[in-house]
């Protein structure tokens, strides 16, 4: 079975093997010993010397990590959104008091760094800018280096939801100024669900220290007393995920990071490539098309619902379909983690024999 899809995804035969390992006292040695060597690669891949912190959860969990910790009700922030996870972004900080204006692109589009400039120039009062990196809803890697440039020049915090693009794609995360990172674990790490990676900046902990949210469960100064005092987790950790996640990150460190960005080039290129030459056309425009997740406009007569059947049911393959608006009117391949372009090659090979089946005349 070919598992493409832009997450959960496909586990490497050795990761689910050190899965099944019996449970360890997660307050004893051998606990510490495995955070600290996976907080320190964790900081190579996310490129920064500063704090990361491994929370059980989804990725959606550290969104609302990111938000909470550095934000008071009533705050005022700017959310940068073209797609359904950027929505998400803005009805996290909503739910938590926060004052959002939503800066809106047309999904498949790029968020433009000027009309962020613009939206920060006409309102001093914006506390942090929220912006996803890599939108996967619709298969567009946003321009993070420049909309980071932008908001350094106000002067304000960057929150990065970068669930679906850390560890596939570059994000130097001191270099560009990010404050909170946030990933997980399901995605490009080659891991299950069950662990959020966050980074903390300087300003993101002096941020912290005014932070009036609630939180418990989410609380980074805990979480980070913790793994520095005693080498553990504030709560009961995903164990089995931990197990997972260290063995990926052994993986990333034999191959090592700009290798592995650059080998989700070459399959987000392939996959790309293949679209096309099928006869279909991409949502996005190349320039800004993601590296990890290829979002493919449904042409008129093809049945999306009908075509992800068929490539299940016979095929043998898993692709997923449009989110929301987007419902019906797209199909996504995943292609980040465990993924070469030989993956690629079989799910065109795949849509060869689905796509006629499901309605698609090619021209």
């Amino acid at each position: 079975m070919q598992l493409r899809i832009p997450g959960p995804t496909p586990i490497p035969p050795e990761i689910l093997q050190v899965m099944s390992r019996q449970m360890i006292n997660h307050r004893g040695p051998q606990f510490t010993e495995m955070i600290q060597s996976m907080t320190a690669t964790l900081k190579e891949m996310f490129q920064t010397k500063g704090d990361v912190l491994i929370l059980t959860g989804s990725g959606t969990g550290g969104m609302e990590a990111a938000i909470v910790n550095t934000l008071s009700p009533g705050d005022k922030v700017l959310v940068v959104s073209n797609g359904f996870f950027g929505e998400r972004f803005a009805d996290i900080a909503e739910q938590f008091g926060a004052q959002v204006e939503r800066l809106r692109f047309e999904w498949g589009y790029p968020a433009d760094p000027p009309a962020v400039r613009q939206a920060l120039s006409q309102d001093t009062g914006i506390k942090a800018v929220l912006v996803t990196h890599n939108e996967t809803s619709t298969g567009v890697t946003n321009d993070l280096a420049s909309i980071s440039a932008v908001v350094r020049e106000f002067d304000k915090l960057l929150l990065v939801d970068a669930i679906s693009s850390l560890g596939a794609i570059d994000l130097p995360s001191d270099e560009w100024g990010c404050d909170v990172v946030v990933t997980a674990s399901q995605k490009g790490w080659m891991a299950p669900p069950g662990l959020a990676m966050v980074s903390v900046s300087q300003r993101a902990w002096q941020a912290n220290a005014e932070a009036k949210m609630p939180r418990y469960y989410w609380d980074f100064a805990k979480a980070k007393r913790f793994l520095e005092e005693k080498g553990q987790t504030p709560w009961t950790p995903a164990v089995s995920v931990f197990y997972a996640l260290a063995a990926a990150l052994e993986m990333f460190k034999r191959e090592g990071l700009a290798n592995v960005v650059a080998r989700h080039i070459r399959v987000g290129s392939k996959a790309r490539e293949g679209v096309k030459s099928l006869g279909l056309s991409l949502l996005p425009e190349d320039s800004h098309a993601s590296n990890t997740v290829t979002a493919i406009k449904a042409p008129e007569g093809l049945e999306v619902k009908r075509l992800l059947g068929i490539l299940r049911e016979e095929q043998g393959t898993i692709l997923a379909g449009g989110q929301q608006r987007l419902d019906g009117k797209i199909f996504r391949i995943g292609h980040l983690g465990y993924v070469n372009e030989e993956d690629i090659e079989q799910v065109m090979e795949a849509l060869k024999v689905a796509l006629p089946q499901a309605g698609f005349r090619s021209r």
